[in-house]
């Protein structure tokens, strides 16, 4: 009895040593090259000249604006369908710059999936205002949802420039 116990103490204490080890050497990796998505980054046109519009400043309002317009301009990304449910961001942009993202869907297949959504989309949030661009890094534990929320930013840069 004293053996087996023995042996299974000291198998866990290896198990917990190779866990140590690996979690060392993962945040080594992820400082020496982060992982990002490969995504091509695309940021609307700057160079655009504002063109006189024939119509009031109020009845343009609710009209699509191009980039080099002052006011911001709201377009939004595709449904990216995941395993756990669609993820859709609408993306906001002024003046050539994403100044903010609205997470519209996220997946709701299971309470699991709400709170992890829940957790993940304000980072990933965070990180496309930063990067200006779809290229983020996968929030640990939603990497589904990440990588939904990336494409649907993607989708929304490829469009507000066309």
């Amino acid at each position: 009895m004293t053996s087996t116990r023995s042996r299974r103490v000291t198998g866990l204490s290896a198990l917990l040593a190779a866990i140590g080890l690996l979690i060392a050497a993962k945040a080594v990796t992820d400082q020496a090259a982060p992982h990002q998505l490969a995504l091509q980054p695309v940021t609307p046109p700057t160079t655009e000249r504002p063109r006189p519009s024939p119509t009031p400043t109020s009845a343009r309002s609710t009209a699509p604006t191009t980039p080099a317009d002052t006011g911001p301009r709201t377009v939004d990304g595709a449904v990216a369908q995941t395993p756990y449910g669609p993820v859709q961001v609408a993306v906001v942009f002024e003046r050539g710059r994403i100044i903010d993202v609205r997470t519209l869907q996220t997946p709701s297949d299971a309470d699991r999936s709400v709170q992890l959504a829940a957790l993940a989309t304000p980072v990933l949030r965070s990180e496309v205002l930063t990067a200006q661009s779809a290229r983020v890094d996968s929030v640990s534990g939603a990497t589904y949802t990440s990588e939904g929320y990336a494409r649907s930013v993607q989708y929304a840069l490829d469009h507000a420039a066309g």
